[in-house]
């Protein structure tokens, strides 16, 4: 400028940080029995991959992971697990997994051309994506026994859980990535300490670094009030890593789902026309994170250089009006009985829940002793 002779420009980049919704399936076939004839489940799942592509195409950072959570188990559907190498009978020979099936002396017959067209005109991480998840669904159905239907509710802690480790992984392995690339600007800047990444840097004490992550559940049964103390667990350690848990209730009565929307300021819709599923994501649960940072970069005429970083713009979810539900379901499941009660006995120790009075007034959990005052007592009859 006019004072020490040198020009001063900024030069603003934008880097995005990258975004995982994990969807949970509810796949429990009694349950999809019920409302076959309001929306079948291969329906149902037309819908939700026209809305995993949306999360994919939003950005070329946006990750989803898809978890089935069935009556006795929790199944990935995508990422697909990696399978355990087989064993080898001859030495030092190795399969070429990476070879193309139809070009192998192994098959019968090469693939159809009519197929490889149909491949050819869909992206490739659609269809992978598509192909991953209909057939590790397949196999899910084909593996359910008869006594595995006598079951009404799924392992939703279970899926949560599966949920929670993948976004925390995620998390570990892009701060971890960030991390080298500070490590290669410094040594490439002849030793000068590079600045860290503002994407790795968290903004809420507890929460996930360098990525946006939340949970999206598709409920079409009842909770389980055996399930309440591992859901709340997973719920709570949500809510802690800044991970909202968005619900989409099709069919049933989800009451520890309703809590764990609200106590991780995610979004609780119940669907009265289920077979409007695609409308109801599209709508309510497409507002992709978009969270942007800004880093100006100011460059003097003699060669010294500045950074300094801001913080553009606020998450989709913040921009868009979510719907909500006034009404929440906060009871709780005793811990005696696994029933959901209304009114019950509170451990002031552990916080520990029954429905009636334990034996001898000690706790299940911890063995304290219940104050319960004159509760129980008779009164004394006066001749």
């Amino acid at each position: 400028d006019a004072v020490d002779a040198t020009t001063h420009y900024e030069i603003y980049a934008t880097e995005e940080t990258p975004s995982l919704t994990a969807i949970i399936v509810d796949t429990n076939p009694r349950a999809w029995a019920a409302i076959n004839n309001v929306l079948p489940i291969s329906k149902a799942l037309a819908n939700i991959l026209v809305f995993v592509n949306s999360q994919l195409a939003y950005s070329s950072s946006s990750q989803v992971a898809i978890i089935a959570s069935h009556t006795n188990r929790a199944v990935w559907l995508w990422p697909t697990p990696p399978k355990p190498p087989k064993p080898q009978e001859n030495g030092d020979d190795v399969e070429m997994a990476d070879v193309d099936p139809a070009f192998t002396s192994n098959l019968p017959k090469m693939v159809p051309l009519s197929k490889r067209k149909a491949s050819a005109n869909k992206y490739a991480q659609f269809a992978q994506i598509e192909s991953s998840i209909l057939t590790s669904l397949r196999d899910l159905m084909t593996s359910t026994t008869e006594a595995d239907l006598a079951t009404t509710t799924t392992q939703i802690s279970g899926a949560l859980t599966l949920a929670l480790h993948h976004a925390n992984k995620t998390s570990l392995q892009l701060t971890a990535a960030d991390g080298a690339q500070a490590t290669a600007g410094s040594a490439k800047n002849n030793g000068a300490p590079a600045s860290a990444n503002p994407a790795a840097l968290s903004s809420l004490s507890g929460s996930l670094r360098g990525l946006h992550a939340r949970i999206l559940v598709l409920s079409v049964s009842d909770s389980s009030a055996s399930q309440y103390i591992p859901t709340m667990n997973a719920v709570f350690a949500a809510s802690h890593a800044g991970i909202p848990i968005d619900i989409l209730s099709l069919h049933g009565a989800p009451t520890f789902l309703q809590q764990a929307s609200y106590i991780t300021r995610g979004t609780f819709l119940e669907a009265t026309s289920p077979q409007g599923l695609l409308t109801y994501l599209m709508f309510g649960f497409a507002s992709a994170i978009d969270s942007r940072q800004t880093v100006t970069t100011t460059t003097t005429g003699a060669g010294q250089a500045g950074t300094r970083a801001a913080i553009d713009g606020a998450t989709g979810l913040e921009q868009l009006v979510s719907p909500s539900t006034t009404n929440v379901d906060f009871r709780a499941a005793c811990f005696c009985h696994r029933k959901v009660i209304d009114t019950g006995f509170v451990c002031s120790i552990c916080l520990s829940i029954f429905c009636e009075v334990p034996e001898d007034a000690e706790c299940y959990t911890c063995g304290n002793k219940l104050a319960l005052g004159r509760y129980g007592a008779k009164p004394a009859v006066v001749p």
